[in-house]
């Protein structure tokens, strides 16, 4: 027993200094799975908003350009841009729509489609 002083005092430094690095281990792991959840959860928005915007202009008679419509209280923070283009082709009224949807001035999403004049 004398031979063995101070080998306790080693033996709870050694395992505190492993439980500290599974402690940061795990602390580091949540924080980039609350990151993940924050990210998807952001896109699952941008696209819910592009789809409700370009289900609008469905609505709407067929035009060079559309505004968007207002955004919802729900999505506060974003943003949404519409854009048309003109495709060159035999038939002139075809056209490519184009929703961009942005957070806090970041574009998320860019969520196109075609609309015929018919």
């Amino acid at each position: 027993m004398k031979n063995e002083k101070g080998f306790m005092l080693i033996e709870v430094i050694v395992s505190v200094g492993l439980l500290s690095l599974i402690g940061i281990a795990v602390l580091i792991g949540l924080s980039t799975a609350s990151m993940a959840v924050r990210v998807s959860d952001e896109q699952t928005a941008a696209r819910n908003l592009a789809e409700s915007q370009l289900q609008d202009i469905r609505k709407q008679p067929y035009a060079a350009s559309y505004t968007p419509s207002a955004i919802p209280a729900e999505y506060a923070g974003f943003s949404a841009a519409v854009n048309t283009l003109p495709i060159t082709s035999r038939d002139a009224n075809l056209q490519k729509i184009m929703v961009r949807v942005s957070h806090q001035g970041n574009e998320i999403l860019v969520l196109e489609n075609y609309r015929v004049n018919r």
